[in-house]
């Protein structure tokens, strides 16, 4: 303790308390209970691998400096084969509960609207069991670079330090808030953080100085995860700013005589749009002038669904309102932030609840399938909004949707997110104007 150099030392003493959050971050597919109960177990082994190594190296201390493995080294030759087939599978299903807990984080991000929208695939029916091939992909692609980059798991310590320290720091501010609002007394809330930031600061501290030697790489990955989820988010919130809505009882008399109307042709039996709006009186602009204005859309039912987003992870149900008889049908649907809202599943439920309700009618509506009584087609309209680059609105504002534009990109088209089959559904592109105040009118020359 007499060197000066004993702040470094905490760097790589905090190596020693890594490992064990690995557990946690697989605490949403194992229970809190599982995990629990581990735990007591974990620590414990620790607790004697760590004193076994220790009192290792007191008792070899000439062999500190030959760069032996104390790990290994305390192992008898008969068991230092089977220990590495052991340390090597703890690696592997420590790495396997890190990946299933990113699935876990990107599949809350994408429902709460700060990343691009993403396919997920569910391998068995347990809840909580979800896997992300462009995630998995991107993690593979990433483990590549890292070790291409870092070459020996030497060098890789300074990253890794570093980023598992920002990470301890972070659980510890964020639990804080979370104590806040469930209306712990500020009081206990202080001594928490002065205890576990005091600690957790002299780590940070002493590995801030792995910067340079590999602590850059980890701060790298998360400003450009934050950048994206920043400027989807934010990108996100003026596309809904903007959004231009109208009243849905202004148009009842329009969607009654155009259903009546034999002169235009029918465009389905049963037309199905996402609404943007959280109030079912409201409907957006683009959405009445598909239907009125671009192509006329006669259909025999037409059904309005909106899907929101609950804090709670696995809530899943609905309501559903009958506007105009026969004809106009509201559905809200309430989805978890772990539940995928796969439209046409849900609709289809919906409308067998509604069958066994006697309040719709599923088969076609024309006459020669409806004797037979064949079912009526459903077909979906997706509206996509395209930024308009020439509207007025502020620099920040302008890039910010130039770059949502592009991040999109990285996600999947909203026909695939809903689960709808491609051969039933029309994707309509509409200008995105923010607004209409345009810098340069054209006149009329005499």
């Amino acid at each position: 303790m007499s060197s000066p150099e004993w702040f470094l030392i905490l760097g790589a003493v905090f190596l020693c308390t890594t490992g064990a959050e690995a557990l946690y971050s697989d605490l949403g597919h194992c229970g809190r209970r599982n995990i629990t109960i581990s735990w007591l177990f974990v620590k414990a082994m620790l607790i004697l691998n760590y004193m076994g190594q220790g009192a290792y190296i007191i008792a070899h201390l000439d062999s500190v400096h030959t760069g032996m493995n104390p790990f290994y080294a305390v192992m008898p030759d008969w068991l230092l084969i089977p220990g590495i087939v052991m340390a090597t599978g703890a690696a592997i299903i420590a790495s396997q509960a890190l990946i299933s807990g990113c699935f876990t984080i990107f599949s809350e991000a994408v429902h709460l609207n700060f990343w691009p929208t993403l396919k997920f695939k569910y391998p068995s029916v347990d809840k909580g069991q979800i896997y992300i091939p462009q995630i998995n992909n991107l993690l593979y692609i990433l483990c590549v670079v890292t070790v291409l980059l870092f070459q020996t798991s030497a060098h890789m310590e300074a990253a890794y330090g570093l980023s598992i320290t920002i990470t301890m720091l972070t659980t510890t501010v964020m639990l804080a808030v979370y104590l806040q609002q469930r209306f712990t007394p500020l009081w206990a809330v202080l001594i928490f953080l002065f205890v576990y930031l005091g600690i957790e600061g002299f780590f940070f501290l002493a590995n801030l100085t792995k910067f340079v030697h590999g602590g850059w790489f980890t701060i790298l990955l998360a400003l450009v995860t934050g950048a994206v989820m920043r400027i989807w988010y934010r990108a996100w919130n003026i596309r809904r700013k903007y959004l231009k809505f109208k009243k849905l009882s202004d148009y009842y008399d329009v969607i009654r005589d155009l259903k009546a109307d034999e002169t235009v042709p029918k465009f389905a039996t049963n037309l199905v749009y996402v609404r943007q709006s959280d109030d079912e009186n409201m409907v957006e602009e683009k959405l009445i002038y598909s239907i009125v204005n671009k192509q006329p859309k006669r259909a025999d039912h037409y059904f309005l669904v909106h899907f929101t987003n609950d804090d709670a992870p696995n809530t899943l149900d609905y309501t559903c309102h009958e506007l105009i008889a026969n004809t106009l049908y509201t559905i809200d649907i309430r989805v978890g932030f772990r539940v995928n809202p796969l439209m046409t599943l849900y609709l289809r439920q919906i409308v067998e609840d509604l069958i066994a309700q006697r309040r719709f009618d599923i088969r076609s509506g024309y006459p020669s399938l409806r004797k037979h009584n064949v079912a009526g087609d459903f077909r979906f309209i997706v509206i996509h909004r395209i930024y308009y680059a020439s509207t007025v609105v502020s620099a920040l504002d302008n890039i910010t949707l130039h770059l949502f534009g592009f991040i999109r990109h990285i996600g999947v088209d909203d026909e695939q997110a809903l689960g709808l089959d491609t051969s039933n559904v029309t994707v309509e592109r509409v200008p995105f104007v923010v607004n209409n105040k345009y810098r340069q009118r054209i006149r009329r020359r005499e």
